[in-house]
């Protein structure tokens, strides 16, 4: 494998599943111009704003984030995003490897209810991936309002 079930990395995604932990996403990269080998190159715990700053339009890296919102006045949901991003400014080469490489990734990242294939900040709006989610959860309790 890719390098994607590292320790660190397997580490961090149990840190960003847990209801106990702060850290809410993690963000991995590849090591080098060359070759598939991949690392862990962030995490925090500022949520998908603060993780789409992190993503850079040079390179092609997946983030993996924990995203809650209310249903209603008397619950909260969470739910779980893998972001594939492949950057406006990645090279040829990368890009046409993400396909294949990125299924490492969803063997170690397993557990999301969507995935966003994202090429630019923008395509990482909370609201809009909200939306997504209230749509793959199935229930809706606010009548298809985000």
């Amino acid at each position: 494998m890719s390098g994607a079930d590292a320790p660190e990395i397997l580490a961090a995604y149990d840190a960003v599943r847990s209801d106990k932990n702060e850290t809410n996403w993690l963000l991995i990269s590849y090591a080098s111009g060359m070759g598939d080998k991949l690392k862990l190159t962030g995490t925090g715990t500022g949520g998908l704003s603060e993780l789409a700053e992190r993503f850079d339009p040079g390179e092609a890296q997946y983030g993996y984030v924990r995203v809650e919102y209310a249903n209603d006045t008397e619950s909260k949901r969470v739910k779980f995003v893998l972001v594939i991003w492949i950057g406006e400014n990645t090279k040829v080469m990368r890009k046409a490897r993400v396909g294949f490489e990125s299924a490492n990734v969803k063997k170690v990242l397993a557990h999301h209810s969507i995935q966003v294939d994202a090429r630019d900040r923008s395509d990482l709006e909370e609201k809009e991936i909200v939306a997504r989610l209230r749509k793959a959860g199935g229930a809706d309790y606010n009548g298809g309002r985000g």
